[in-house]
């Protein structure tokens, strides 16, 4: 699930891990900055901060049936 898109492309999204059955959040970087696909746990990712994609992200861990 697309949980948030910034507005210079990096986008970022819900999944679980087929082995684990763990909520993951995959951040993708646009294409301008060569950056490379990083994956984090859900309550990792949320420590990390309180930005845009954290609150698109309690969102739809709200909303939606996982």
């Amino acid at each position: 699930i697309e949980i948030y898109a910034s507005s210079n492309g990096d986008k970022w999204f819900l999944y679980r891990e087929p082995a684990s059955s763990k909520l993951c959040v995959r951040h993708q970087p646009n294409r301008a900055s060569g950056g490379q696909p990083s994956v984090h746990g859900v309550f990792e990712f949320l420590a990390e901060g309180h930005g845009p994609q954290h609150e698109a992200l309690l969102w739809v861990l709200s909303t939606t049936p996982i």
